[in-house]
Order: C-alpha cells, then sequence, then structure tokens
C-alpha cells in the first residue's frame, strides 16, 4: 500500500466511524441477545435430549475404549493418523498449537485492508483449510472403530486368536505393529525371538504385572490354543491376501513339477542303492 492509498483508506475509515454505532450499548446488547439465545438452546435440548451416559465405571477393567467429547473427535482422530509414540507430543501439543498460533498471528502478516474475501486469499484460504481439517478428522473420529484392533494382516487361521488378543486388552500394554501400548514388550515379532513353548510359558506364569492366563488354558482350551497359535504366528511380516507362494509353499501343496522331481530323485536312489541278501 502505497502514500496515497493509505490516505485513501484512513479518510475512509474517519467517514465510517462517524456513521457507525458505538460499543455500548449497540454492541453489547446485540452479543448478549445472542449469548441468551444460545444458553436457552443449550438448557432446552440437556431437558429433552438429556446427556449420553457411558457404562459404569469399573477399574478392574482392561478391555473399556475411551471415546473423547465430540469436539475433541479431531484430536482423537489426529492421535490415530500420527501413531508412533515418539510423534504423539507433535500430535497432541504441536500441531494444535502451530496452528493455533497461525491464526492468531494472521492479521499481522495478512494486513491488506479488503474485506471481500476474494481479494484476502491467504485468510480465506486459511480459514477454509483450517474448517475442511477439523470437518474431515472430527467424521473420522466419530467413525472411527476401537483403537484396540490390532491393524496387522494376518491369516484366516490365527483370526480366532487375533480376537483373543483384542479382547483381553492385551494392546494396553503390549505394542502389535502399530496398535498397542509400550510398557510391556513389542509383540510384533514375537513368533520370531521366542519358542512356542517358551510364549506357553509366558502366559501361563504372567511375568510381571501380566495377568496369568492358566485359567483361559482350564476353562477353555481351545480359546487358550488359538491365543497362543496366533502369538507363535507373529513373524513381524504382513500377510498380504494374493500374494505369489513361496516354493516350499508351492511343493507342500502339490506342485506336479515338484511331485517329478521328487519322484524322479527316488527312483535314481532306488537304482543305484545296491540290494543286500541276493
Amino acid at each position: 500500500m502505497n502514500r496515497q492509498e493509505k490516505e485513501q483508506y484512513l479518510r475512509e475509515y474517519e467517514v465510517l466511524k462517524k456513521k457507525g454505532k458505538p460499543f455500548f450499548p449497540y454492541a453489547v446488547m446485540k452479543d448478549s441477545v445472542m449469548a441468551l439465545v444460545v444458553v436457552i438452546v443449550i438448557a432446552i435440548m440437556s431437558l429433552y435430549l438429556g446427556a449420553e451416559q457411558g457404562p459404569k465405571a469399573d477399574p478392574t477393567t482392561t478391555t473399556y475404549v475411551p471415546r473423547p467429547e465430540w469436539y475433541f473427535f479431531f484430536l482423537f482422530e489426529l492421535l490415530r493418523v500420527i501413531k508412533p509414540p515418539a510423534l504423539v507430543p507433535i500430535a497432541t501439543i504441536g500441531v494444535p498449537t502451530i496452528a493455533m498460533v497461525l491464526l492468531l498471528l494472521l492479521p499481522f502478516y495478512d494486513r491488506g485492508p479488503e474485506r471481500n474475501p476474494l481479494k484476502r486469499p491467504i485468510a480465506t484460504l486459511a480459514g477454509i483449510l483450517t474448517i475442511v481439517c477439523m470437518a474431515v478428522l472430527t467424521f473420522l473420529g466419530a467413525e472411527a472403530g476401537n483403537p484396540n484392533d490390532i491393524e496387522l494382516a494376518t491369516a484366516q487361521e490365527y483370526e480366532a486368536g487375533k480376537a483373543v488378543v483384542e479382547q483381553s486388552g492385551c494392546t494396553a500394554c503390549h505394542r502389535f505393529g502399530v496398535t498397542g501400548g509400550t510398557l510391556g514388550p513389542d509383540l510384533t515379532d514375537v513368533g520370531n525371538r521366542l519358542p512356542e513353548a517358551a510364549i506357553a510359558r509366558s502366559l501361563e506364569v504372567g511375568p510381571d504385572i501380566m495377568p496369568s492366563y492358566s485359567a483361559l488354558r482350564e476353562s477353555d482350551p481351545d480359546k487358550y490354543a488359538d491365543l497362543l497359535a496366533y502369538l507363535g504366528s507373529l513373524d513381524g511380516e504382513e500377510v498380504t491376501e494374493g500374494a505369489e507362494p513361496s516354493a516350499t509353499d508351492t511343493a507342500l501343496e502339490g506342485d506336479p513339477s515338484t511331485e517329478d522331481a521328487s519322484s524322479s530323485s527316488e527312483s535314481s536312489s532306488e537304482e543305484t542303492t545296491p540290494t543286500t541278501g541276493e
């Protein structure tokens, strides 16, 4: 803005200021009436709709999934997007704080005198992006499933054991891929690190604060077996549907070429093996 434009702006401002209305009582009365309307609407909604009540608090459960109020769904979903534990402070403190600071400083780095949104692209774009991002994250947070669900792709025969892990609250302490806590060891590849007998011993003994699953083995052996089989199958690799089978799998499935090769090998060994007793 050059000097001439600035002087014109100041003259127009003085004219509009003389034509304007005083803050008191005009603006004060206007805001008071609107605040009263909002309070009345909230009171009516609370009387007729009531408040949503969750289940009765149980301090002994490990499967309860807390949910924030709807106006925090966007932050709740942001935590689901930024999953690594090291980046959690960025999701909870960094991103919201940076966004608020940028909006607060908007009048200082966008100092254009225009009030038409089309002539203020920075302010308009910042406002639209903020509204869209919060709306999308709020919708995704409202539709989000159980955060304890394990997102590791699992073969069909281990789905029952995976369900036992999710229902038992194992993700509260253990990490499975990108899901779970960090109080206990990472179990993403526990099948590679420990034999099945060692995993079974840990389940039965329950080291440290981990509960023992010996009661589950006695009461429901099938469920315990599914749990043990799933943990033993965890090798840190995703199971991809439609993936090319390995050579070993092909041989086990009865590949004709493999069968021919094995039969020819057997026949050749029979021919070269000397017979005894003749």
